[in-house]
């Protein structure tokens, strides 16, 4: 069954490579791309998005840009991990793919209320602007069909010891989507540190020998490269198609229910996805928590998924 989703993010290496797999994979539909600050500004996320459009032949899904800065707190980037551009490793052409004049918020709103049951959010950025959809319109929390992101963690954080960045970034969007009521699934650090783009990997899509593949091997090696000096990482972890595997291959990815509370005054701890696992009367569980992935499903899925996507000769 294919399933419609709204990829709400922030390219960044792994948002684009989220994108390649949700165009890819015929279990997903893109109903529209969004994009939202969080790695990068909103100016520079959005234009990777067109970059990554472009470069796949994405020109029937619309893409809005959305929210430039979190609800209430300044900006936070992830320049260290992301480049000075945001999707270095490849050599960009001009992006032919534009985007439409409706602002993402909006869109987001539009989907979900003409197809109730349909969409499904999958956003793996910060959450600003689903947390702005619900604000403007909190009837979306009965329409969509459920809501897939990825963020969070319940044993550790990457920006700080306890918060991973797209939750650390907006903490306050985020405590309004984990408590909207919404079927939620949330793809966090447990999981995604599972999915690494190991020597194998890049060698596997490299073997494709499209443009497409080499972009992405591209792509993935600087991804890698700063993943390496800032976290001694060898093997880049590749988080946010987790998120897009999660809607396409439920079975990839293992998941138990929880409460999950977002930490909004710690002084250690902001951004923390506080998870509480125990089955008590006094705890109603708001959310699925990924907890494993079958990472050689996974890049199964993923390189299926590159193999899949023309190179557009001009991109």
């Amino acid at each position: 069954m294919t399933r419609r989703i709204i990829l709400d993010c922030d390219p960044g290496h792994d948002d684009a490579m989220a994108i390649l797999l949700a165009r890819g994979t015929p279990e997903v539909e893109l109903a529209a791309i969004t994009t939202v600050a969080g790695n990068h500004t909103l100016d520079l996320t959005t234009l990777n998005a067109r970059r990554v459009c472009t470069l796949a032949g994405i020109t029937d899904v619309p893409l809005a840009a959305g929210c430039s800065a979190p609800l209430v707190r300044p900006l936070v980037t992830a320049t260290e991990i992301h480049g000075t551009t945001g999707l270095q490793g490849h050599t960009w052409a001009e992006p032919t793919v534009h985007v439409i004049s409706e602002h993402a918020v909006d869109l987001i709103i539009e989907l979900v209320m003409a197809a109730p049951g349909e969409i499904t959010l999958v956003p793996t950025g910060p959450l600003t602007n689903i947390a702005m959809a619900l604000r403007r319109e909190p009837r979306i929390a009965d329409r969509v069909r459920e809501v897939v992101l990825m963020g969070g963690s319940y044993t550790r954080g990457n920006v700080t010891p306890a918060a991973e960045f797209n939750v650390y970034v907006d903490p306050e969007a985020a405590a309004a989507v984990f408590t909207a009521g919404w079927p939620l699934t949330m793809i966090g650090l447990d999981v995604t540190h599972m999915a690494n783009a190991t020597a194998e990997v890049l060698a596997r899509i490299a073997a494709l020998g499209t443009g497409l593949a080499a972009a992405v091997v591209g792509m993935l090696g600087f991804y890698r490269d700063r993943q390496l000096h800032e976290f001694g990482t060898a093997s880049p972890h590749v988080h946010d198609p987790c998120a897009v595997a999660r809607v396409a291959r439920p079975e990839f990815v293992s998941c138990k229910e929880a409460r999950v509370e977002v930490e909004l005054a710690g002084e250690f701890t902001r951004g923390m996805t506080v998870t509480d696992f125990r089955m008590r009367a006094a705890v109603t569980p708001n959310a699925m928590v990924g907890t494993s992935i079958d990472d050689g499903a996974f890049w199964d899925l993923f390189v299926a998924a590159i193999g899949r996507i023309p190179t557009r000769a001009d991109a």
